[in-house]
């Protein structure tokens, strides 16, 4: 009997360690191979543990899926969903997964924009970053209650997205990103261009409408100082600033390439043909350079300026009008030259 008992008990004893193995090695054995490969496991908010699930199958990172499932439950993480973008690492332990998803801790996604010529423009160079779609973030633009509340005119919206990298969560809500993008309009107005724009005697946004001008002018980074010091020198003297790009944004056709006189009758406020001044707001989203542009312009006399007839993206600047007509008259004869009559 005591044999029997002793053999018995050292069956139970194996069969427990075997058990203990198993459920060892399904919690902290490696079950992540990425292949050494940046992977990303993204969790849409709202999702269940069965769409993580379905996430991670299609990634095709763990060895076995069901010794996930096994550890997934025991930590209860089916009932602690966190939506994000998580990185998985390679050579990680279910423990480690489980873990990583259960805390929430995910990697901030870089998102870059630069100019962009309207609010739906911009919205679909965000939306490719974070987990919103385009048609959210044109719907956020059009929620005049938001913006009220943020005591923030339809027309300077624009004004309040400075192009440049900005580290966001990738589940971030439009709210939240729009949010996070007036933060950053205010840190980037800081002391030193606030000082600049008074000396201007420009208001921001002032500065924002004239710098998405400028924008809209010269593609040129080292003109941009020059192009703004022609138009703060038309202000100064209230001459009306006729800049073509604010008949475009009226007209709404941004394919144009050639502004016709018949177009400088348009009765519209961005129409600086018509009216002096800047009009009410941004016709663009100006990059930095531009802004930066406006508040750092070029000391000079000119008044006017026009696109060179080589096409280079440059311009021929004039104190005169008599020179400004020589100018644009060879850059016509080059639209003509080129059949380019609109």
């Amino acid at each position: 009997m005591k044999k029997v008992l002793l053999f018995t008990t050292l069956i139970i004893f194996i069969i427990a360690a075997f058990f203990a193995y198993v459920a060892y090695q399904s919690i902290y054995a490696s079950n992540v191979n990425t292949n050494g490969k940046k992977t990303y496991l993204e969790i849409k908010t709202g999702s269940t543990y069965t769409n993580v699930k379905q996430g991670l199958e299609k990634l095709g990172v763990l060895n076995d899926i069901l010794s996930f499932e096994r550890v997934a439950r025991l930590k209860k993480y089916d009932q602690l969903i966190k939506a994000g973008r998580f990185e998985i690492k390679d050579g990680w332990s279910n423990n480690d997964l489980v873990n990583a998803l259960r805390l929430g801790k995910q990697e901030a996604v870089k998102v870059t924009f630069n100019y962009a010529r309207t609010t739906a423009d911009l919205a679909g160079k965000i939306s490719p970053y974070l987990e919103f779609d385009s048609l959210e973030m044109k719907q956020l633009f059009d929620d005049t209650t938001f913006w009220q509340q943020k005591n923030i005119k339809p027309e300077l919206i624009t004004s309040y997205f400075i192009p440049n990298t900005y580290n966001i969560y990738w589940n971030t809500s439009p709210k939240q990103f729009a949010e996070r993008m007036i933060n950053e309009y205010s840190d980037f107005w800081n002391e030193n261009r606030k000082a600049k724009a008074k000396a201007l005697k420009l208001s921001q946004d002032e500065v924002m409408t004239l710098a998405s001008i400028v924008q809209a002018e010269t593609a040129k980074k080292d003109e941009a100082g020059k192009v703004a010091g022609v138009y703060l020198n038309r202000l100064r003297k209230k001459i009306p600033l006729q800049a073509d790009p604010t008949l475009i944004f009226a007209i709404g056709d941004f394919s144009l390439k050639r502004v016709l006189d018949k177009d400088k009758e348009i009765d519209s406020p961005y129409n600086t043909y018509k009216y002096a001044g800047l009009p009410p707001g941004p016709i663009c989203i100006p990059e930095i350079y531009a802004i930066d542009g406006v508040l750092k312009n070029e000391k000079h006399s000119y008044l006017y300026f026009c696109a060179k007839e080589d096409f280079s993206g440059y311009h021929n600047f004039a104190k005169t009008y008599t020179q400004h007509l020589k100018n644009a008259n060879r850059y016509h004869k080059a639209l003509n030259k080129r059949k380019v009559f609109r």
